[in-house]
This record gives structure tokens, C-alpha cells and sequence, in this order.
């Protein structure tokens, strides 16, 4: 992490990541194919440390604007101490050729880790909704969760506080958001807009009519 602030994540060498561990070039990548197997570690670290923050946290409220703030919170807190070197990468992240995307194939067990954390906010809510909304909820709420993280490697305020101010708002108007897909004049437009998504995962949806 050190070395990827300081000199940057194009300019760090795994040599010099060996090096500066103590080990020899060889058993660094005995550990570690890459480069981007690194930073897929870190993932990987981050969504265990946002796992146990989260834990034991979400279980006295029911409400899904105050599981939402609990879990959203607690990553923004978890993942503080790397907000300047999350800001060094992003560049090669936000590729969408990069296995470092959060969208990528490589990074496939830090999306479930914490689309299953999105799925315990869910699980515990009392909120009601449109049945297909709720089926769909863990994995839009990652999405959302994506937004705020995009939104967090932009925010230059003292510890973050202007996402912290973002995701305290977007609570309660979501929860609101969700309970209204209950509403049957909303509904065909809802499933349209979930049909949408449906398509856009996979291939065969661009050959669909529009």
C-alpha cells in the first residue's frame, strides 16, 4: 500500500513489492501471479474487514434506510486509512478492460462478499415491496454501493464527510423509494425497468427487441 501511494500503481514493480517485504522476487509471485493479484488481495481484505464491522451491528433495527446507513457507513469507515491510495489506482480500475474492475471476472469473489453483506441488510428489513424488487435488491443495492464508492474516491473533505452526508440523505429517500413498488400503477414500469437490467447482463438481451 505504501509503495502504491508513493510511487503510484503503473510505477510500482513487484520487484520492488518483494523487496520491500523481505523475500525473494521468485516467492512473491509464488503468493501472487501479479500485480493485480495484489490489489485483488486487498479486495479481498477489505470486503473481511467490512464483513466484521458490519456484524452484529445490523440486528437491532429492522428498518432498510438504517441497515443501509449501518453497512454503508461502516465501509466508508473500514476503508478510510486507503482512501488516498484507492484515489492512486482508480485510473486502472474505472478500465473496463482491467481485471481490476470491480465489474470484472477477477474480481468476482469481492462483488459476491459484498453483494452477501447487501443481502443480510435485506434479509433482516421489515421494508415491503414488489416481490421481483426484493429478489433483485442485494445486487442493485451493490450497485449503489459502487456509486458511493466512485462518489468517496472523489471526496477530498475531512474523513470523507461529504459521503458520509450523501449516504445519511440517500437513506431514508431509498427506503421510501423501494416501499412505493408496492403501488400497481408503478409496477409494469418497475419490471420494465428490471427486464432492462435482466438484458444488459447478458449477451443475449442486445439481440431482443426494443
Amino acid at each position: 500500500m505504501r509503495l502504491f501511494e508513493e510511487k503510484g500503481y503503473e510505477k510500482t514493480t513487484m520487484r520492488a513489492v518483494a523487496g520491500e517485504a523481505g523475500v525473494s522476487l521468485g516467492n512473491a509471485y509464488y503468493y501472487f501471479a501479479s500485480k493485480d493479484h495484489l490489489v485483488q488481495g486487498f479486495y479481498t481484505q477489505i470486503q473481511t474487514l467490512h464483513e466484521a464491522a458490519v456484524r452484529g451491528k445490523l440486528g437491532p433495527s429492522e428498518s432498510l434506510a438504517d441497515r443501509w446507513l449501518i453497512a454503508t457507513t461502516a465501509f466508508i469507515d473500514v476503508a478510510e486509512p486507503y482512501h488516498q491510495f484507492a484515489g492512486k489506482f482508480f485510473v486502472t480500475a474505472a478500465d473496463p478492460s482491467s481485471p481490476l474492475s470491480p465489474f470484472s471476472a477477477d474480481s468476482l469473489p469481492a462483488r459476491q462478499a459484498s453483494t452477501d453483506i447487501m443481502r443480510s441488510v435485506v434479509d433482516g428489513s421489515r421494508i415491503k415491496a414488489d416481490k421481483r424488487l426484493l429478489d433483485e435488491l442485494p445486487d442493485l443495492l451493490w450497485l449503489a454501493h459502487m456509486g458511493v464508492v466512485l462518489f468517496w474516491v472523489h471526496d477530498s473533505s475531512s474523513g470523507q464527510r461529504r459521503t458520509r452526508m450523501l449516504v445519511r440523505r440517500v437513506a431514508p429517500l431509498l427506503e421510501r423509494i423501494i416501499s412505493l413498488s408496492r403501488l400497481r400503477p408503478l409496477r409494469s414500469n418497475l419490471h420494465q425497468v428490471l427486464d432492462l437490467i435482466a438484458d444488459l447482463r447478458t449477451p443475449d438481451g442486445l439481440d431482443k427487441e426494443p
